[in-house]
C-alpha cells in the first residue's frame, strides 16, 4: 500500500487582502486524479470563515497537480464550501459565470521578494536605496539581478507541476520580478495562478525570504508598483474582425470603474496614481498600445485583423485572480449582449 501526501490549498476569509492557507492529507494508492481526492473540512472558526460554535467548513478540489518540492506528494487546490455545500462568500471562483469556458485568461503576475528582517527587497541596503529602476528590468547581473536562485526554482516547480507558465522576468525595481500564466478557462488560469503563488511562497521560505503582494509596498516613491495585468479574450474578440466590437467592449468598462476596482485589490489607489505606467484610479482609458491606459489593445490584436485580446491593467499584485476574471466576463458579456440587441 503507498502512502501520498495531498497538500489541501485554499483561499481564507481575511480582508482586504486573502491569504493561501494549506494543510496536508495522507491517502492510500492514490491515482492523481481530481475526482480521487476526497473532499475534506477546516476550523473555519481560525481562518474568519465561521464562528466558533459552527466552525466546519468544505474543501471542494478543483485541481490536482504534481508536488515536485515534496516526495509522493501532489497540490489540490480547493474551493471553499459552507457546511451546506453552497459557497463560502469568500469564494470568488465560484463567481465566475464561465461555465463552457469560452473565456481565455493570461496573469501577470509581479511581486516584490521581501527580506523580513529589515522590511525591505533584496538589493535594497537598510536605510536607503539602490540606484533608480532602470537597469533591473530583465537584467542579468549580481548588481542588478536579485534572488535569481528563488525564481529559477520557481519556475522549475511550476512547470513541473504541469502549470502553463508562460514565462518570468526581472521587474523594474530591485528585487521584483513576475511569472505569467494563462489558461484557456477562467477558472483554470485562477487556480494555476493560485498554485504558482503557494509555490512562490513555499520557496522563498527555503532561503528565508517571505513575498510581497502589496501593489505599492515602496511608498509613493519613484519605483513602480506592482501589478497583476489580465490579459483576455473569447471567441468573439478572438475572430470578430471589428475594430468597432473592440470600442465598444472597451467602452463598456467606463460606467463600471468602482465595480472593477472594488476587487482589484487592496491599497491599489497608491499605485494607480496615473504615473509609472498606470492610469489613475478614478479614471478611464484604452488604447493601442497605451501602457498608460486602464485597457491596453495590443498592436498585435491591431495587426491581425482586430482579432486578438485585451489587457486591463489596472489590478493590482494582490487581487485575487477569480474576482478579476468575474468582473471581466460580466461586463464583456454585457457590452456583447448590447453591440447584438443593436445590430
Amino acid at each position: 500500500m503507498s502512502k501520498t501526501k495531498l497538500e489541501y490549498i485554499w483561499l481564507d476569509g481575511y480582508k482586504p487582502t486573502q491569504s493561501l492557507r494549506s494543510k496536508t492529507k495522507i491517502v492510500n494508492d492514490f491515482n492523481g486524479t481530481l475526482e480521487a481526492c476526497p473532499m475534506w473540512s477546516f476550523d473555519g472558526s481560525s481562518t474568519q470563515q465561521a464562528p466558533g460554535g459552527a466552525s466546519d467548513c468544505l474543501l471542494q478540489p478543483v485541481a490536482v497537480f504534481p508536488d515536485a518540492g515534496r516526495k509522493n506528494a501532489y497540490l489540490v487546490m480547493t474551493e471553499v464550501l459552507n457546511s451546506d455545500g453552497t459557497p463560502h462568500e469568500s469564494n470568488g471562483r465560484a463567481t465566475i459565470d464561465d461555465d463552457d469556458d469560452d473565456y481565455w485568461f493570461g496573469f501577470e503576475q509581479e511581486y516584490f521578494l521581501w527580506d523580513a528582517e529589515h522590511n525591505l527587497p533584496p538589493g535594497f541596503p537598510p536605510g536607503g536605496y539602490p540606484a533608480p529602476q532602470g537597469p533591473y528590468y530583465c537584467s542579468v547581473g549580481a548588481k542588478n539581478a536579485y534572488g535569481r536562485p528563488i525564481i529559477e526554482e520557481h519556475l522549475d516547480l511550476c512547470l513541473e507541476a504541469g502549470l502553463n507558465v508562460e514565462g518570468i522576468n526581472g521587474e523594474v525595481a530591485a528585487g521584483q520580478w513576475e511569472f505569467q500564466t494563462f489558461a484557456k478557462s477562467a477558472k483554470r488560469a485562477g487556480d494555476e495562478t493560485w498554485i504558482g503563488r503557494y509555490l512562490l511562497e513555499r520557496t522563498a521560505e527555503n532561503y528565508g525570504y517571505a513575498i510581497q503582494w502589496h501593489p505599492k509596498p515602496l511608498g509613493q516613491t519613484d519605483w513602480n508598483g506592482s501589478g497583476m495585468h489580465a490579459n483576455f479574450s473569447n471567441t468573439t474578440l478572438r475572430t470578430c474582425g471589428s475594430k468597432d466590437i473592440y470600442d465598444k467592449v472597451c467602452q463598456a468598462f467606463a460606467p463600471r470603474v468602482k465595480q472593477h476596482i472594488d476587487v482589484y485589490g487592496a491599497h491599489n489607489e497608491q499605485r494607480l496614481t496615473g504615473l509609472h505606467e498606470t492610469q489613475r484610479i478614478d479614471q478611464f482609458s484604452y488604447g493601442v498600445s497605451d501602457r498608460g491606459a486602464s485597457i491596453r489593445i495590443p498592436v498585435a490584436t491591431v495587426q491581425n485583423g482586430w482579432k486578438g485580446y485585451l489587457e486591463d491593467r489596472r489590478p493590482a499584485s494582490n487581487a485575487d485572480p477569480y474576482k478579476v476574471a468575474a468582473q471581466i466576463i460580466k461586463t464583456v458579456n454585457g457590452a456583447l449582449a448590447l453591440a447584438t440587441a443593436d445590430a
